[in-house]
């Protein structure tokens, strides 16, 4: 995921250190990130008519099948924000129809991955929710699935898009050498005082509404960004 904030600087900066800063940045809008989170987690175990909710939501799960992840997230992470941002006119002209195409089926795709990925640790590590277990998944997603696959791409199909979907800016710029230190390394130090607490309460849920809790923390994670951007512009 994108950084919510990226203070600028007129010096070359480190990218750890550019990192930082955003992530401090992010600190109060993921305070929020994870109060939502925690509120689901907490309703789920401890609210009678919410555990009930969300068992029939899981029954429609079941129905759907990879489609319910499918929608949920090209919903949560591409269409929501796509409607904020477009509904401004002076800020309409940057997300033409067919970027916004694009990044509603990115999000489609992320669906399909991510919940791939919530069952293949089920398998591997077990579908328990005790502190041992979702420690565990907690370290292969934040030191395996996300530097090596989950924000790379991310990043890369923001650049895509930004670019005007076109390959040649991002080709020039992963030939300038230093590409994963210079645009992946400061958006994991960034997102991780976001996203490590948020995989926490998701790994504490059953596997059947880790990827619901997932699009809702990203559907408020990408308004932020949206609001973000928008104010920007």
């Amino acid at each position: 995921m994108p950084e919510l904030a990226s203070p600028s600087s007129p010096a070359p900066e480190a990218p750890w250190r550019a990192g930082l800063r955003a992530g401090r940045a992010n600190l109060v809008p993921g305070l929020v990130l994870w109060l939502v989170g925690l509120g689901l987690v907490v309703a789920y175990y401890r609210h009678a008519p919410t555990h009930a909710a969300l068992e029939r939501l899981t029954g429609l799960r079941d129905r759907l099948g990879l489609l319910f992840p499918i929608l949920g997230t090209m919903i949560c992470g591409g269409l929501l924000p796509i409607l904020y941002l477009r509904r401004d006119p002076a800020v309409r002209p940057d997300y033409p129809l067919k970027h916004c195409a694009f990044l509603l089926l990115f999000w489609a795709y992320k669906g399909v991955e991510i919940e791939l990925w919530y069952r293949l640790l089920a398998r591997v590590v077990g579908p328990g929710t005790d502190g041992r277990t979702v420690a565990i998944k907690v370290v292969l997603d934040q030191a395996v699935y996300c530097p090596l696959w989950a924000v790379p791409v991310t990043v890369f199909s923001f650049a895509f898009t930004h670019a005007g979907l076109r390959l040649a800016p991002l080709v020039a710029d992963f030939r300038a050498g230093g590409w994963y230190r210079r645009q992946i390394l400061p958006t994991l130090v960034a997102n991780a005082a976001i996203w490590v607490p948020v995989v926490c309460l998701v790994y504490s849920l059953p596997l059947s509404l880790q990827t619901l809790l997932f699009d809702l923390v990203l559907c408020f994670y990408i308004l932020l960004v949206a609001h973000i951007t928008r104010r920007k512009a």
